[in-house]
Formats: C-alpha cells, structure tokens, sequence
C-alpha cells in the first residue's frame, strides 16, 4: 500500500512541532536561573543577515497550515506575524497542531495532482500537490525548524538531538 499524502505530513509536522514546543519550554526554563532575557532568544539569529527565531517560528508553522489547507483544497487561514515572547510562540504552535487536528486522511484523496499556486511579490510557483509537498514544504519546514532549534542550541540551550526528534 502506498503511503497517502496525509501520512507523509500531518502526523508528522503535528509531532515535530509539539517537539518544538518542548524545546521552547526548555529554553525558558533554561532562562530563568541565570535571568538571561528570553528576548535574547526570542530575537536571537545564527548570522546578521538570517531571520530570528520568532520569523522561524512563524514560517514553520506558516508552512505547516499552508500546506494541510492547500492540499485539502481550501484556502489557508491567515494569521498576524504579531508574535513577540514565549507565551504567543507556545500559542502560535498549538493552534498550529490545532489546525492540522481538523484535518482528516480522505480531505487529501487525489491531493497529490492538485494544481497548487504559490503567489510571492517576485514570483509565482506552480507545483503538482506532491511536488509542493516534496519539493518545497517539507524543505522549508524542516529548514525553519533546524534553524530555530539552532539558534537556541547556540545561545546555550542544553537540548540534542532527542529534543529536536521528540524522544524526549
């Protein structure tokens, strides 16, 4: 049996980003010993010219609902980039998982041959549904959570490899 369109994606963005949540929990509760600022973390980039961790935060989960409602053939909700502490990221996440929960496996029957149109102010991509999927979400997905995962792991979070899987 083949594997469908929505196995290959909602149980798994559901279950890296409560991964994520966790690590945010660890940050925080790193923080507060030595009272570092969590808007050090909140703001914390890798190099100068690289999104902070907020952004990544924001275009991971962007990723993750764009994608379920694309595929499922609805328009994605659309959500205020207004994000700022700890509390409105852990928010963000679960309203993430949230809106993947909403979605069922026969929503995404022949997704996988969707005309699928990706509007940006310099360009326009047009993918098949599993091109969109392979080529370009879970990419871009995987690439914004690395990137949050790292900045806190440079800014001295103690998390590993099990905390970005979710083994922990």
């Amino acid at each position: 049996m083949a594997i469908s369109i929505y196995d290959q994606f909602v149980p798994v963005f559901t279950h890296m980003l409560t991964a994520l949540d966790k690590v945010l929990s660890k940050a925080e509760a790193d923080a507060t010993a030595p009272k570092i600022d969590l808007d050090v973390f909140v703001n914390g980039r890798l190099a100068p010219d690289m999104l902070p961790l907020v952004r990544q935060i924001q275009i991971m989960t962007d990723q993750a609902k764009g994608c379920a409602s694309r595929l499922a053939g609805q328009d994605p909700p659309k959500w205020a980039d207004e994000e700022n502490t700890f509390p409105v990221l852990h928010a963000r996440v679960a309203k993430t998982i949230a809106h993947l929960k909403t979605f069922k496996p026969e929503q995404f029957e022949g997704a996988e041959k969707r005309a699928i149109e990706m509007k940006f102010p310099n360009a326009t991509f047009n993918f098949t549904g599993k091109d969109y999927l392979l080529t370009f979400v879970i990419p871009n997905f995987y690439f914004h959570y690395t990137t949050a995962y790292a900045i806190l792991r440079h800014n001295g979070v103690p998390i590993g490899k099990g905390d970005f899987l979710g083994n922990r």
